[in-house]
């Protein structure tokens, strides 16, 4: 092979190995991003975390929910009695001796008491509406962890397809360095290329390989870090498919997006809710200024031998109590809750313009990747001209090999560059859908 012919072949080269990589890539497990979500989502431990809260939150619940049934107690004892002074001071009218003395050495009594609440300054209902509003926010919070989660896989996707393209890459320009190497090597023996040309050409292979090494430890740091997302062993060899990344669509207006945020963010609905407990727990506060009033029953038994025995002794009747510290003791209570519905009025303030922040960058973060691939592909026509050009001048002896050199790496570049820029682009995208609270809605994840 000549000179002229390796140089002639090698855009076309690259293009022909870019086109059949992907039937040449080791074996492994091919997977598609909509497949990688759900198993992350299967795998996932903040989600596993998650449900449990809401497990707790409605545990919660329903004891609020059980503060408004009867509490029914039932106790009894058995005891054994020392010698005893028993004086009864009833005599009787008929007169007569003294009674005999009692001997009591034991005793057993029984009871079972039921209360049933009427009214307790409607804490009871308060505590319910508060548990359940916590209980919606847990589910919130839940369901942003779900989109956290469906966007670390789409990032972790991403960065495994950009490893394992860089690398394809990489590996494609070391295949045609060491190509040229040989040749250049033969043109040296027979006279045609000087020494100092072939030794350059060698130094650029050396770089690559570095390039290389540092291409493949990034690559395998990306699939472990995928397979323990997904939850498969770290051996596993992913194969990304590259057809599951679909390219960004239309993109509305930065107004649009702020106003899917501010309906459809799972943070926001969730802090609206703790307000709103927060509001109840006021209200909870300052019931205890109010007495509670309850229904009462109970049943009786006891024996003492030789002395007395008692059954069928039925209770029943109203209990009313007030607890009168609370007069003073109250206001000190529903003066923390004011203060915590202002903590979370903040809060909730705050998070507004976050919410508006994170939008307007992930806006201007997707507007600056599509802006790259359009560069990208400017680029790439450009690189492809610019190597045919200076390979003319260089069989014409206008410019050095390193020119050459440095032309082809440029294309080659152009090639790595677009790659990313368009993973970029979807990832951006992504972002930004994930940013309005309509990541999970827009990809159909249930």
């Amino acid at each position: 092979m000549n000179l002229r012919s390796i140089f002639t072949s090698l855009p076309f080269l690259s293009l022909l190995l870019l086109s059949v990589s992907g039937y040449t890539q080791d074996g492994g497990r091919k997977i598609s991003l909509d497949e990688a979500i759900d198993l992350s989502i299967k795998n996932s431990k903040p989600l596993r975390a998650a449900h449990a809260r809401i497990d707790q939150a409605t545990a919660n619940t329903m004891v609020s929910k059980q503060n408004q049934l009867p509490d029914f107690k039932v106790s009894g004892s058995y005891l054994r009695l020392t010698q005893p002074n028993i004086n009864l001071q009833y005599k009787s009218n008929s007169g007569g001796s003294a009674a005999a003395p009692i001997n009591v050495n034991q005793a057993a009594y029984g009871s079972a008491n039921l209360s049933l609440p009427v009214f307790s300054g409607f804490k009871i209902q308060y505590g319910i509406r508060s548990s359940e509003f916590l209980e919606k926010a847990t589910v919130l919070d839940a369901d942003q962890d779900r989109e956290a989660v469906i966007m670390n896989t789409i990032n972790a996707f991403t960065n495994l397809y950009k490893a394992r393209a860089n690398l394809r890459v990489i590996q494609e320009n070391l295949a045609q360095s060491r190509s040229r190497d040989a040749d250049f090597a033969n043109l040296e023996k027979n006279g045609l290329l000087a020494r100092n040309d072939k030794l350059k050409a060698l130094l650029q292979t050396a770089n690559i390989e570095l390039t290389m090494a540092d291409v493949e430890n990034n690559l395998k740091l990306a699939m472990v870090n995928m397979n323990i997302m997904l939850g498969l062993s770290e051996e596993t060899v992913i194969i990304p498919d590259s057809t599951s990344l679909v390219e960004p669509g239309d993109i509305k207006s930065i107004q649009e997006y702020e106003q899917l945020a501010l309906q459809n963010r799972k943070d926001m609905q969730a802090i609206a809710y703790r307000k709103k407990a927060s509001e109840v727990d006021i209200q909870t506060a300052k019931a205890d200024y109010y007495p509670s009033l309850a229904l009462t029953g109970g049943y009786i038994v006891a024996d003492i031998p030789s002395f007395i025995t008692i059954t069928n002794a039925v209770t029943f009747g109203v209990g009313l109590s007030y607890n009168v510290s609370s007069l003073w003791k109250t206001n000190a209570h529903v003066t923390g809750a004011k203060a915590k519905l202002a903590e979370v009025q903040a809060n909730e303030e705050e998070l507004y313009d976050q919410v508006r922040n994170q939008v307007n960058q992930a806006y201007e973060d997707l507007l600056t990747a599509n802006k790259k691939i359009q560069v990208s592909q400017v680029a790439i026509e450009q690189g492809i001209e610019n190597y045919k050009i200076v390979k003319n001048k260089y069989e014409n002896s206008l410019l050095t090999v390193t020119d050459l050199l440095d032309a082809n790496a440029l294309m080659l570049q152009s090639q790595i560059s677009l790659e990313l820029a368009k993973a970029d682009a979807i990832v951006a995208f992504n972002t930004l859908l994930e940013r309005a609270g309509v990541l999970a809605t827009t990809r159909n994840i249930k």
